[in-house]
């Protein structure tokens, strides 16, 4: 039987997955490297899904763990945090022009210099988040498999790239405590943390919410917040369930890529992350410079990658998590908003072709 018939199934290919993913996690825990819970999944899986190794996502369990990361963000809405939403509201006027500075650069790149049809380049511009992306990519007439690696190419660089700038150029430790011991935190507390995430999820769901498994939990959890219920962060033990599940993701991703599409998607999706980080530094600039934010806040809060990631980084450095997540929800409803007018007039525009 050869290696891909004995891996033919998906639960063998999941398990395939769950022991590459943990092989990763534990040479990067003894290597003694940074968040080795996010990059040795994703490292792992990423290095054998080029090598042609027959991988598969976890599915609702992946999705579960983005949860945490909504509990998380949840936790840190306050009082306090209500307090200093003024001060960020100059900061957060700047993101519709991100947005529309993006599209002005990204639509005529994908178009232009790698012949990306319209709802293709449009939607490979738009740093939504990557299921919503390719939905409504597909949706217009975009090529889904292109999207797919286009984004997913855009967040394992930024994952990759950023905790690298965030320690050589501003100095950040990515130390910071992630959470206390489950041990620490009171059992009520817990069991509400469980609450809001399951709740929080389905019910955001149910209700046709964007981004339900993350901002269903962190609507909820903030009520219990700021209702006195909730102290503190999901445990450390979850966070760090969190890291691994996303880290395989994004590694699991490029499962099946050709080397047709390495050339072509995968340099085109490469070569606009670059540009990305161009603009998103120079509006870090612009944050810091008119005194809006605090550097490592800025540049999380523009870095245009996904809200899970982008969390997780901001944990690991201490960041202000109210400050990034109030600018990456603010710049993801807007790309979400305009996602089905755009699909609009991109069919509009053929029809009259």
């Amino acid at each position: 039987m050869t290696f891909r018939a004995f891996f033919s199934s998906p639960l063998r290919q999941r398990l395939l997955t769950l022991g590459l993913a943990t092989a990763g996690t534990a040479l990067f825990w003894l290597a003694e490297l940074p968040l080795p819970f996010l990059f040795g999944p994703m490292t792992a899986c990423l290095l054998a899904a080029l090598l042609g190794a027959p991988l598969k996502g976890f599915g609702q369990v992946s999705v579960g763990a983005r949860t945490i990361l909504g509990v998380a963000v949840g936790a840190s809405i306050t009082p306090a945090l209500f307090a200093e939403l003024p001060t960020m509201a100059a900061s957060v006027a700047l993101i519709p022009f991100y947005i529309v500075l993006i599209g002005l650069i990204g639509v005529p790149f994908f178009r232009r210099v790698w012949g990306f049809d319209a709802p293709t380049a449009y939607y490979a511009a738009m740093p939504g988040g990557l299921q919503d992306m390719v939905i409504f990519g597909t949706e217009a007439g975009g090529n889904p498999r292109a999207l797919a690696l286009v984004h997913g190419t855009r967040v394992l660089i930024i994952v990759t790239l950023a905790p690298i700038f965030l320690t050589l150029v501003y100095g950040a430790a990515l130390t910071n405590p992630i959470g206390a011991p489950a041990a620490d935190i009171a059992l009520h507390e817990l069991g509400l943390m469980v609450a809001a995430a399951v709740i929080g999820w389905k019910g955001g769901e149910r209700l046709g919410l964007f981004g339900a498994s993350i901002l269903g939990p962190l609507i909820v959890t903030a009520l219990l917040s700021l209702t006195d219920l909730i102290h503190s962060r999901p445990p450390r033990e979850a966070i760090l369930f969190a890291q691994f599940f996303i880290g395989c993701g994004i590694g699991v991703q490029f499962t099946g890529v050709t080397w047709a599409e390495l050339r072509r998607v995968v340099a085109a999706g490469v070569a606009y992350v670059m540009l990305l980080a161009v603009l998103a530094a120079a509006f870090t600039l612009v944050v810091t410079g008119l005194g809006l934010g605090d550097p490592v806040e800025a540049f999380l809060a523009f870095a245009p990658g996904g809200q899970a990631e982008m969390t997780v980084l901001a944990i690991v450095t201490g960041a202000d998590l109210g400050f990034v997540i109030t600018h990456h929800l603010t710049r993801i409803v807007l790309v979400i908003l305009g996602a089905p007018l755009a699909a609009r007039l991109i069919r509009r525009a053929r029809s009259r072709d």
